[in-house]
């Protein structure tokens, strides 16, 4: 038989037999088109959900930060007009980046000594110091806001009231601590590190161009000049000689120096009281009640907004990433 036989041939020729395998590849792609489209929809929709989901979020921390920033406002409070104790807190390091910056502590204080129900500013204080320069700006506007109003300033020492807090405190008429306080260190320090003999070791060479000869002063890659030593011991002495002077001025014949006094040594609040460095024991609420007469206290610190604390904690990224959430600006997840 040959392999070109009739029976192929008249087989080829059915059209019955070819017609459902020209119709079979359309019913593919049209299912596979419906199927895209479908799932095309069903991300739209997830992106939206998800969009929605966000919003809401963002909606929420806003309703939560207005809470915090205003809240305090909005619930009912003693009138600052009645006779109060005005309290101006401060924590942690001393800074113009800090929380405890000079321009806060300011805007504090003068709001508190200008609101008629105060009787007195109280200062509480726990801080190990910082900027001398900070430092000095809020020493100075105590000592103007008290000639201008009359009131009195007290200091309030918690856990320590070190260096630059301490040039702080020194404005104040007293100053009351808890006799396990860390009161003190009257010094100046400038430091650094030097990688000279490192880099020699490992043989990386230093290039640095100045116009200027002192230019490159306290570079820490180049080593230290003693004409540049000396210089940077006159700036520290300078500086040193200036918290001195703060202190005679406001601990007056009270201060009992001796030849630590001005070393930068910290010594507990009991010492600080035999030393003259402060007045006696006390805390907030003893001061308002027995000092100043006025159990109220009333905060004037200028805190962070929580826009301002998430900034600090997550960084700038994490906090443009907020702040794009908060005007529904979400990237859409697809």
């Amino acid at each position: 038989m040959s392999f070109h036989e009739q029976p192929n041939a008249s087989h080829a020729s059915d059209p019955s037999a070819s017609a459902p395998a020209a119709s079979a590849p359309a019913g593919w792609e049209r299912a596979l088109i419906e199927k895209l489209v479908l799932a095309a929809l069903a991300e739209q929709r997830a992106a939206r959900r998800w969009r929605n989901v966000w919003r809401a979020v963002a909606l929420l921390l806003a309703l939560a930060a207005g809470w915090l920033a205003w809240g305090e406002a909005l619930l009912p409070t003693k009138s600052k007009s009645t006779p109060h104790t005005a309290l101006v807190e401060i924590r942690g390091p001393i800074g113009a980046k800090q929380e405890a910056s000079a321009s806060a502590i300011v805007a504090a204080l003068r709001a508190a000594f200008e609101d008629p129900g105060a009787q007195a500013v109280v200062l509480l204080i726990d801080s190990p110091g910082g900027s001398p320069v900070q430092a000095g700006i809020v020493n100075d506007e105590i000592w103007r806001l008290k000639d201008k109003h009359g009131k009195p300033v007290y200091a309030v020492v918690e856990e320590t009231c070190a260096s630059a807090a301490y040039y702080i405190a020194a404005a104040a008429d007293r100053i009351y601590v808890d006799k396990a306080s860390l009161v003190g260190s009257i010094g100046v320090l400038l430091d650094g590190f030097g990688f000279t003999g490192l880099m020699e070791k490992v043989g990386v060479e230093r290039r640095l161009l100045t116009a200027g000869e002192n230019k490159g002063f306290l570079d820490p890659f180049s080593p230290q000049t003693p004409a540049h030593r000396a210089h940077a011991q006159r700036m520290l002495d300078d500086i040193h000689r200036q918290f001195v002077e703060v202190v005679r001025k406001g601990r007056g014949e009270r201060l009992k120096e001796t030849p630590e006094t001005f070393t930068g040594l910290v010594w507990t609040g009991q010492r600080a009281v035999e030393m003259g460095l402060a007045d006696g024991f006390g805390s907030l609420d003893s001061v308002a009640r027995d000092v100043v007469g006025a159990e109220d206290i009333v905060d004037y610190t200028q805190r962070e907004s929580v826009a301002e604390r998430l900034a600090r904690r997550f960084g700038a990224g994490a906090a443009d990433s907020m702040m794009h959430l908060a005007r529904g600006a979400w990237p859409a997840w697809r």
